[in-house]
């Protein structure tokens, strides 16, 4: 049995600092890097693919709406034509950064509110995978596990990775609980490890209204602005690897 602990990264932004990535990248395998349009910026960006390379974690980017007052969490109008371009720019600006350090770009991954609707929307889903497949073709498209998103990125032959999330709530339909709901967020070590031994093991979630939702996950998403994140995710890997999972990138 093996799983892939991603974590979201590289969010600060000029002398604004967001997140534990020094500490994350101790215990991660993955790393989904902000791309300058939800945060992050070029020296970021940098600095963080050099962090990602030095502890031998894989890059992946991490595009998102342009939409840096709201940190991606808001839906914005914009046709596929427009998602698919700013996926393009964002994407080989951090392809751009790894070819200096002689490292891969491994991964792409939506964020916030982009992956959701790729979550739920077959056409937004389309050009998500577009953009991938023809920017990235043999990298490995990250989405919530049994979403649009992964069926989009299979139609056209990517490799795939679902994805499941130790810090959030999910729904009754297998999408994420609105961060408007109360208990959206996942906050103590206990209620995390107990949904992901869950996930990781009977391949199920436990939805806010109680009930169970099927699913299979690669990874197990972090978010590094989360409270005590670096230490939530070492003590689970620890608990993890206690019980022969063998934790590895995709």
């Amino acid at each position: 049995m093996r799983i892939d602990l991603n974590a979201d990264v590289g969010e600060s932004f000029g002398i604004y600092q967001m997140g534990e990535d020094e500490k994350l990248f101790l215990h991660i395998t993955s790393a989904n890097i902000a791309c300058g349009f939800h945060a992050g910026d070029f020296n970021v960006m940098a600095a963080t693919v050099k962090k990602a390379k030095e502890h031998g974690v894989a890059i992946g980017a991490h595009p998102a709406y342009p939409d840096l007052q709201g940190f991606g969490r808001r839906e914005l109008k914009m046709s596929p034509r427009e998602i698919y371009h700013s996926l393009i720019y964002q994407i080989g600006a951090l392809k751009q950064f790894c070819e200096i350090e002689g490292v891969p770009l491994h991964h792409v991954k939506p964020h916030g509110a982009l992956y959701n609707k790729a979550a739920e929307s077959k056409i937004v889903a389309e050009a998500v995978a577009e953009a991938v497949y023809d920017s990235l073709p043999n990298g490995i498209l990250f989405g919530l596990a049994g979403s649009e998103l992964i069926q989009a990125g299979e139609k056209l032959g990517l490799k795939t990775a679902s994805e499941a999330f130790t810090d959030r709530a999910y729904a009754d339909d297998g999408k994420l609980a609105s961060r408007e709901l109360p208990n959206a967020v996942l906050k103590t070590y206990g209620e995390m490890v107990a949904q992901v031994r869950e996930i990781v093991f009977n391949q199920r979630v436990k939805t806010v209204s109680g009930n169970w939702y099927s699913l299979k996950a690669d990874t197990l998403c972090f978010h590094s602005d989360s409270e005590n994140a670096a230490h939530h995710t070492a003590q689970i890997r620890k608990a993890l690897e206690k019980e022969g999972v063998k934790v590895i990138h995709v």
